[in-house]
């Protein structure tokens, strides 16, 4: 059948209006729900379930949505469904079943990482040299200390070079040598990364690609011109030992903000990285499942990504790591504002989506998967945590029926914005969280051991 698209503001709408907005040709009155009580029943102990406050007209929402997925040819047996209201479930639909959740995995990547350290952790690169300087000329090598850095960009290597010509160097006659976890441009091949950083020391080498990130820059950015005259590869660990000095320390952006960025672009490579610097998958389960007191077994991951069908959770799951990661959150000043990208203030996967405006979610997606679980506010009920997990191969009419789903939610419970403890404190791009900020570089005169 053909799905009607509708555009409807976000007011308090009768639910009678229900089955057009979800698009059916000819509307009727929604079918009594088929939920049943035990299916709400929460079948693990847990802080964020103190119990079940059932809501008939949710119940009618829900249940109208599964009836227009299986009309359009999806089975209600493949959708997870998992509505939750301060510490109480007020609606499910398979939602202790795990499924394949696509990005959702991110959420536990978030969790495990803010789990591991604080929320202003800085992962740090060093920057050395080998033999001796003179007029501004390297007779040696210069050494990069990779630390880890998942957001290391153009702009980033755009204000190290300049740092480095501002302290008066402007050849190396030796080459770059790389160690450690250095990863830049979101690079998979590490050869990649180092070519990178020595394209961008001189805009001589530049493509249009750096120029672009250059004027991300602020206005009157210096332009450098490091001559390199060797190569720039990789180099075993040893080599930190040929370093005579430690010159520079390059702090990444605080994990906050690299949480943020991960979530807004739900960018694979940054989310693998910061699992491996937890420990790995098997890390990430252990720390996400700890932090949001979930059993054995409610979690299944082998990356961190959420790439491929292996990694699973059920939507219950998925909203107990929302409830934990707010905790974390906002025990630190923050909230999960802060590290999911939020409707109507950030893009990145959230372009063309009709979700309520404030809400703080995160999408998820592979060829049969479409998945959305986040805040949304509203007025009766306050923030409401939610997971949907679809299972379908028509990814973007699941993504118009999930934000239409939303839609209704808020539309029962009145639109609202959130409380000002959850209002969004980090805005990519502003303040301290800016690509290349030079504050982020300081000198060091610490000799190598």
């Amino acid at each position: 059948m053909a799905m009607r698209t509708f555009v409807l503001p976000l007011l308090a709408l009768p639910v009678g209006f229900l089955s057009v907005l979800f698009g059916i040709d000819d509307p009727e009155l929604l079918q009594t729900s088929s939920f049943q009580a035990t299916e709400l029943q929460a079948r693990w102990e847990s802080p964020w379930i103190a119990g079940l406050n059932r809501d008939p007209e949710l119940e009618k929402i829900l249940d109208q949505y599964l009836t227009n997925l299986e009309r359009q040819g999806w089975a209600r047996p493949g959708q997870g469904i998992w509505i939750q209201v301060g510490n109480s479930a007020v609606g499910s639909h398979q939602g202790e079943v795990l499924m394949s959740a696509a990005s959702l995995t991110k959420l536990a990547t978030s969790l495990a990482a803010v789990e591991t350290w604080p929320l202003d952790h800085h992962f740090e690169t060093r920057i050395g040299i080998s033999g001796t300087v003179d007029n501004g000329v390297l007779y040696g090598d210069l050494i990069i200390q990779g630390g880890g850095d998942p957001l290391f960009v153009w702009e980033e290597g755009i204000a190290l070079a300049n740092k480095l010509q501002s302290l008066g160097l402007r050849q190396v006659v030796g080459e770059i040598l790389v160690l450690g976890d250095f990863t830049m441009n979101f690079e998979e091949d590490p050869a990649d990364s180092v070519a990178a950083l020595k394209q961008v020391m001189s805009t001589k080498t530049w493509t249009g690609e750096v120029w672009e990130a250059y004027e991300n820059l602020p206005v009157g950015t210096p332009q450098p011109n490091i001559q390199i005259d060797g190569t720039a590869r990789l180099a075993d660990p040893s080599v930190a030992s040929q370093a005579s000095t430690w010159i520079l320390s390059h702090q990444s952006l605080p994990l906050v903000a690299l949480l943020k960025a991960m979530n807004i672009y739900s960018n694979n490579v940054m989310a693998d990285m910061v699992a491996n610097l937890t420990g790995g998958p098997q890390a990430v389960v252990t720390k996400a499942s700890a932090g949001a007191d979930m059993p054995p077994g409610a979690l299944s991951l082998v990356n961190g990504s959420g790439l491929g069908m292996e990694n699973q959770m059920s939507a219950r799951a998925a909203v107990a790591l929302l409830s934990s990661l707010q905790h974390k959150l906002e025990s630190q000043g923050f909230s999960v504002s802060d590290v999911l990208p939020v409707a109507g203030e950030d893009v990145g996967t959230l372009i063309d989506r009709r979700i309520p405006s404030k809400s703080a979610v995160k999408t998820g997606s592979l060829a049969e998967v479409s998945a959305l679980a986040g805040m949304l506010p509203t007025a009766e009920k306050g923030p409401v945590w939610f997971a949907i997990i679809n299972r379908g191969w028509a990814i973007s009419d699941l993504r118009v029926q999930q934000d239409f789903l939303l839609q209704a939610i808020q539309a029962h419970w009145g639109a609202a914005g959130v409380p000002p403890a959850m209002a969004t404190k980090v805005r990519m791009q502003e303040g301290d969280y800016r690509y290349g900020d030079p504050a982020r570089i300081q000198p060091l005169t610490v000799p190598a051991e």
